[in-house]
């Protein structure tokens, strides 16, 4: 059966519910924001916080942010750019894919850059892919950082392993931005973990427990993998108690070496989780 998709209302938003081979996605036309995925098997895999802000100007906490045009503060605009917080519009589906999309307007003038914006959904029993597009369609050359920034759901972060990041090196945010090489066969949980994988080419295994998500990632440069540990946690207004031990975020990324696209050029860059 073909990917389906219908609107429909959650959280008080509109949304595009899309449906395959036993799998479901709900994506909020608010950030083009992919809030829930869950396989034909039945088990939700992404993280929504409960006390996620779903409103106008607001970022949503939880589910797959789409980080553009500036990733944390690398840059003289807002905090991980204006993407997440305005409507797409939902584009239809083409070649197996929902798409949405966003373009320059008035709500975009704090970045003053002619672009356009894609988001395309795939959906099948056991995998969901996200390919993130952008193009330049300005008479100047683009530059922008950019990130998938997944939260994956966990039963409990103690006992939540990464697999397929030994050898890389990344950039500590947690510790000042220290530069390391990961020398560890899995990376695990323990506090705060904040950091920027380069140059990752390997597929990712995240082992819940018995439980085991691949994660693969084509076109964006960096992993980044994050979890803000107890302490920091408490500070994050919209997150609930103990909501910390349930999530890991596995983002696909350009962050470290910004994307630059000559007038008339377009970049993509995709996660696979299956």
């Amino acid at each position: 059966m073909p990917l389906q998709a219908e609107p429909v209302q959650s959280r008080g938003i509109p949304c595009i519910r899309l449906r395959n081979d036993g799998a479901t996605a709900l994506v909020a036309l608010h950030g083009a924001h992919v809030l829930s995925w869950i396989p034909a098997d039945g088990r939700e895999r992404l993280f929504l916080s409960e006390r996620a802000k779903c409103a106008e100007g607001a970022a949503i906490r939880g589910g797959v942010p789409v980080i553009f045009p500036q990733f944390a503060e690398r840059g003289p605009h807002q905090r991980h750019g204006f993407a997440r917080a305005l409507a797409w519009r939902y584009a239809g589906i083409g070649d197996g894919l929902a798409a949405f999309e966003l373009e320059n307007d008035e709500r975009t003038a704090q970045w003053p850059h002619a672009f356009a914006a894609r988001l395309r959904v795939g959906l099948s029993a056991d995998t969901i892919e996200l390919t993130l597009e952008i193009g330049n369609t300005g008479d100047d050359v683009l530059s922008f950082t950019a990130a998938l920034h997944t939260y994956l759901r966990v039963e409990d972060i103690d006992n939540v392993a990464l697999f397929g990041l030994q050898g890389c090196d990344y950039e500590d945010s947690a510790a000042g931005g220290v530069l390391r090489r990961e020398d560890d066969h899995e990376v695990r949980f323990g506090g705060e973990v904040d950091r920027i994988y380069n140059d990752v080419v390997a597929p990712l295994e995240l082992h819940d427990g018995a439980r085991v998500l691949h994660i693969e990632q084509a076109g964006f440069g960096d992993t980044v993998v994050w979890n803000p540990g107890e302490r920091l946690a408490a500070g994050i207004g919209d997150l609930a108690p103990g909501d910390w031990k349930r999530f890991v975020c596995v983002e696909a990324g350009q962050v470290l070496a910004p994307q630059v696209l000559a007038p008339g050029e377009t970049w993509s860059g995709s996660q696979i989780l299956h």
